[in-house]
Order: C-alpha cells, then structure tokens, then sequence
C-alpha cells in the first residue's frame, strides 16, 4: 500500500500522523484491569463491612432480647406472664411483681449476702492471684508453668464434683451457712482465671521499668507496689469484674453451702414459688433488680476496662 493510501485509510493528513502521540497498545488495558482491581477491592472492603455489621447486629440481637424479654415480663400482670402464646409486650404495664418481690422476707437479707460475698470473694481472688502470676510471669520457671496449667485444669472440673465436699468441710470448720465459707468456695471459681488473666497482663509490662525502678532503691516488692501496679491497673479491674460476676451469678455453691442465714439472691429467686406452679413475674422483677449492680459495676469500671484490653498493645 502507497504512503498516501495509507494516510488515507487512517483518515489522517502526514501532518496530523506526524505529530499525534504515540500511546502503547498493552498500557490501556492495564489501566483497564487496575481500574477494576480498585474498583473491585473497594466493592470486597464494603461487603466485608456490611456482613461484619449485620453478625454484629445478630449477636447484639440474640444476646439482648432475653434480657429485653426478662424486662417486659416483670412490668406484666400475672396473667400475661403465663399468657398462651406468650407476648412480648406487656398488655398492661404494673410494679406489682417488682411490688412482691422486694416486699417478700428474706429478700433484701439476700442482697446484702450477695454483696458480701461477691466483695470477699473478690479481695481473695486478687490478693492471692496477683503475687502468684508476678512471680509466674517474672521467674520464668517450669514450676511456675506447670502451676498456671494445673490452675486451667482446676477450672475444668464441674463445680458439683467439689461442692459437696466443700460443704462438708466447712460445716467442721463451723463454717456453715456463713458468707465467708460461700466467700472462700466462690475463690475456687474464680481464683484459676484470675491467675490466667494477671500472667497474661504482667506479660505486657516491660521488665526495663522494674530495673529502672531498682536502680532507684526500690526492692522486689517496692516495684511491683509502685511501679508495675499502676502500669497494670486497667488488667485488675478486668480481673475484678469477671471475679466479681463469678461470685455474683454463682447458683450451686449457694445451693448447697446456704441454708436461711447467708442466702444470696439466686437461691431466692428460685424458690419464688406459688400453689399453682413458679411466680415468673415476681422472678423476673427480681432478676432485673439483681442485674443493676453488675451494669453500674461494668459502667464505672468502663474505662480501666478498655485500658486493661488494650494493655497488650503497647508492649515493649
């Protein structure tokens, strides 16, 4: 073909073909398939999130509405309590269940036992579980790791393969159907997590600050008061609360070491029983009761509890 066919063919004058820039064939289809990669990512990120959003809300969902339930039921008049098939909503809201249930004997006898028992069982488990897991996590030795595997172990066992035994041995000691023997058998529970959870928030604090603090003159004991105490301050109240709910929603151990004296509260509420079958709105009343000092704990304690999830973060 002659050059001027060819300029013809293209639709170009020689001018215009000379100076028209030359652009790689293989570059636009590059740039196509980048184009969509992006685009095709940014789609994959969006869908990620929107599915993360809804199994949160599902969770959220499932977890809460017995709660939202046990809360309707209690404002529900004792028909709709055992209405079939059972409804959500109260049809007519009323305080007479939570009006029985804090009128009954015994009831505010069980909180205070609850109160008490919690507080001890508590102070005991992080008296004892903070040394243990500093000495575990700072020495290093098989001893020591065989101790924290032991203590997981303990926590596996049923807590009726225990219970029993525990109620006699308390009951020698003259211990029975009193808060301290429900106290101690309550540390039983709690006492293995506690360790697990201390070794594993000691472990986030940098042994340069124990070292900076002996060359200062600070004993053994001085620096872990005044130095790594503080650093992990947020780990105890994690430690605290899940020791606390340990002893606060604890049913079998109160069943089997409590007679009328240091009941708690579970026990009471499941004895709510009536001539013609269990009292579920004064139950349920009681039970929402139950639940507000737990949530305040939870509320006050909120931010040394994001400090103490968080203190794994900074390590080093």
């Amino acid at each position: 073909m002659r050059v001027d066919e060819k300029i013809k063919h293209d639709g170009r004058t020689p001018a215009t073909a000379a100076t028209a820039p030359s652009i790689p064939a293989a570059a636009i289809p590059t740039r196509k398939r980048r184009g969509v990669n992006r685009e095709g990512l940014e789609a994959g990120r969006r869908s990620t999130r929107t599915l993360l959003w809804i199994l949160l809300a599902a969770a959220m969902v499932l977890y809460g509405f017995p709660f939202l339930y046990l809360i309707f039921t209690s404002f529900k008049t004792p028909i709709d309590t055992i209405a079939v098939p059972p409804t959500i909503l109260p049809r007519e809201w009323t305080l007479e269940n939570y009006a029985n249930a804090l009128g009954r004997n015994g009831v505010l006898a069980s909180f205070i036992n609850s109160v008490q028992t919690a507080i001890i069982s508590t102070l005991l488990s992080l008296v004892l579980a903070v040394p243990a897991a500093y000495g575990i996590t700072r020495y290093q030795t098989l001893s020591g790791r065989i101790f924290i595997m032991g203590a997981l172990v303990t926590r596996m066992v049923p807590p009726v393969a225990i219970g029993i035994p525990l109620a006699s041995m308390m009951a020698t000691l003259g211990l029975a159907d009193t808060p301290i023997a429900l106290s101690i058998a309550h540390t039983t529970i709690s006492l293995p997590l506690s360790i697990w959870l201390m070794s594993s928030f000691f472990e986030a604090v940098p042994k340069d600050l124990e070292e900076a603090a002996t060359v200062d003159g600070c004993s053994r004991l001085g620096a872990l008061w005044r130095v790594v105490i503080p650093v992990v301050s947020g780990g105890i109240a994690v430690t605290a609360i899940f020791a606390f709910l340990a002893s606060w929603n604890e049913f079998l151990f109160a069943l089997l070491m409590t007679a009328i004296r240091s009941q708690t509260t579970p026990v009471v509420i499941a004895n709510f029983q009536t001539q013609f079958g269990l009292d579920w709105g004064s139950m349920t009343a009681l039970a929402a009761v139950y639940s507000i000092p737990v949530i305040l704990l939870t509320l006050l304690l909120q931010r040394k509890i994001v400090a103490g999830m968080t203190l794994g973060a900074v390590k080093g």
